[in-house]
């Protein structure tokens, strides 16, 4: 990735995406997970305080060995065993039916092949298990979108190939998901280009 994308995006990241602002849309997407859980894009660990009682260990997948470095002081703090299990979504290194739930935050927009990553979570899941997710992406109102195709290749270029126009559920149904639960909505604080938020739980369909 280069000194930019290994050193800079990282610390960006931990500080754009650790605002509090962002802790109770965490907070509802971590509501519920259970037994052993795989967050996709585990970052520096923001969602480490937000694993519910019900979560017994988590297997992290997390690219960036500065984000991993970041995590140490909320690892050290979790009740809830962490071990850093896996560097890409896009293939996870977990047999079929391993976890009863899995986390996605703020990193669907960032995976370059989303659709095999998500593919890759519903396998990983075992039946019955859910997806939890907060991401933000292409926003209900055509004026947001149209400034969000317009800014696209700026956040692209800064952010680590974040997109701003991907339309999340569509992407989690087109995947294998369907969706329980499903909040649209716009974060506050956040300018709507970056902050129009989908947050759900899902399950994988059956075959």
């Amino acid at each position: 990735m280069g000194f930019y994308g290994d050193q800079i995006v990282p610390r960006l990241v931990n500080i754009s995406c650790g605002m509090s602002l962002t802790e109770p849309s965490r907070e509802r997407a971590c509501a519920g997970l259970r037994g052993r859980v795989v967050e996709i894009g585990f970052g520096s660990g923001l969602n480490v305080p937000f694993y519910p009682a019900t979560v017994d260990s988590v297997s992290a997948v997390e690219p960036a060995d500065l984000g991993w470095k970041l995590a140490a002081t909320r690892l050290a703090a979790s009740r809830v065993p962490v071990e850093r299990s896996g560097l890409d979504g896009q293939s996870l290194p977990f047999p079929d039916n391993t976890f009863d739930s899995a986390l996605s935050t703020w990193t669907m927009c960032t995976i370059p092949d989303v659709d095999t990553a998500l593919r890759e979570v519903r396998r990983v899941l075992k039946p019955g298990g859910t997806l939890h997710f907060v991401e933000h992406g292409l926003a209900p109102h055509e004026k947001v979108r149209r400034w969000q195709y317009r800014f696209e290749p700026i956040q692209k270029a800064v952010a680590g190939g974040c997109h701003l126009t991907r339309e999340i559920p569509a992407l989690v149904r087109a995947a294998g998901f369907e969706i329980r639960d499903l909040d649209t909505y716009y974060e506050k604080g956040v300018p709507k280009i970056m902050g129009a938020l989908s947050l759900g739980v899902t399950e994988p369909l059956e075959d």
